[in-house]
């Protein structure tokens, strides 16, 4: 995929981190090629992430992040500050920008344990090397710029594109799973919550590998897959449905032709199937009371029929016949301590790279707290979960 059709999930997130007034915007507008950020000499002025996507090569498709200063101050200070850690979740790289007169504070060297910690790539930039007489060489994990006089910017693009330790998401979506010429029948309801004009991601994603394939996709909706799966000339290799209507699709399409969910494929495709799988069956175990978390990785407006804060709830209560106390988080606002939950229930995760999604899958795992998705979570609840996910565990 390119730049225009690559979703921000899964293009590498580059972050570029480090104290304030060190030139982190300028070094941002110089590697873009376009002023991106704000640039002043007042420190602060980046008071949140700026976020660019752009072609870099030899990695292609990226997402160029600018942080607030990580050392801010007061209390505004702070919260810009656990901004900027929070971003760090997602990176596939790290940019640490210093400057090239000094030495790395406390400050930095902190940040360099959370990308070691981590396990994140980065390199660290000793900017404004223009004030210097003497300019050392740069070395794999060092390098010199000037953002101002864009000095320096090639040999920082060339190091990030040839940084060891990158990893590209070469999971696959659905390909896997059919053959050329194979029919994929594909269900996407359209509902009044469903975006205006086009797919949700996971379709995209599906309808995009099926014909990378060499495949053939077939997309309809719920009320028309009976009499399509009648007149078509051959058997679907696989029927993929949205998972709002996983219980009408299940009872239309017959045993013998294989069945599952975007959502299933999402989990899989983010790297957190199988923890998702043992999560949900603590559904059973929910008590009165107990805390739920309903989490979604993007913001949107919520419709009267909403599947997170609407019909999730009410097939739980249904399910369950407990009355529980659920919460809500969406987009960046997966909390820190989720260990007064007795499950957690995320949404795929088309939006979130699968960084993000691993890290708050640890985050609730180390916490004791099962973790499992939305389309997961229906099927278990519909009685189909051991059909929806055949198609994947009969490749192993």
């Amino acid at each position: 995929m390119g730049l225009n059709d690559t979703p921000v999930g899964e293009r590498l997130h580059i972050g570029f981190f480090g104290c304030r007034n060190v030139g982190k915007s300028s070094l941002v507008n110089a590697v873009t090629n376009q002023d991106l950020s704000v640039v002043s000499e007042i420190k602060g002025t980046t008071t949140d992430p700026v976020k660019k996507s752009m072609e870099l090569l030899p990695l292609g498709p990226v997402v160029i992040i600018d942080t607030p200063g990580i050392d801010d101050e007061g209390t505004l200070g702070e919260k810009r500050v656990e901004k900027a850690k929070k971003i760090s979740r997602s990176c596939d790289i790290a940019i640490l920008v210093t400057t090239a007169d000094r030495k790395l504070n406390l400050v930095e060297k902190e940040l360099i344990s959370i990308f070691e910690e981590r396990n994140i790539p980065y390199i660290i930039v000793k900017n404004k090397m223009d004030i210097l007489q003497d300019i050392p060489n740069n070395t794999e994990k060092v390098i010199y710029t000037s953002a101002i006089l864009k000095k320096g910017i090639e040999e920082l693009k060339n190091a990030i594109g040839h940084l060891d330790g990158i990893t590209q998401n070469d999971l696959h979506f659905v390909s896997d799973l059919v053959k050329p010429n194979d029919f994929v029948v594909l269900v996407t309801p359209i509902d009044s919550a469903a975006p205006k004009g086009r797919m949700i991601m996971p379709q995209q994603l599906a309808i995009r590998d099926i014909i990378d394939s060499n495949a053939i996709a077939i997309v309809l909706k719920e009320t028309e897959l009976e009499e399509t799966l009648k007149s078509l000339t051959k058997k679907p290799s696989l029927v993929i449905t949205d998972s709002q209507v996983f219980e009408k699709v299940n009872k239309i399409v017959p045993e013998y032709i294989p069945l599952t969910s975007f959502s299933i494929l999402m989990a899989r495709y983010k790297g957190f199937l199988d923890i998702a799988i043992d999560g949900v069956k603590n559904i059973d175990t929910l008590k009165d009371g107990d805390k739920v978390l309903i989490s979604e990785g993007c913001t949107h407006h919520r419709q009267c029929d909403d599947i997170g804060t609407v019909k999730l709830p009410k097939w739980l209560e249904k399910y369950t016949g407990k009355t529980l106390d659920l919460e809500w988080s969406s987009g960046t606002g997966f909390p820190d301590d989720s260990s007064k939950y007795a499950l957690v229930i995320h949404c795929g995760g088309c939006m979130l790279n699968a960084n993000e999604m691993i890290f708050r899958m640890n985050l609730a795992k180390n916490q004791g707290v099962p973790f499992t998705n939305y389309g997961i979570a229906i099927a278990y609840m519909k009685g189909i979960l051991e059909r929806s996910i055949k198609p994947i565990l009969d490749l192993k």
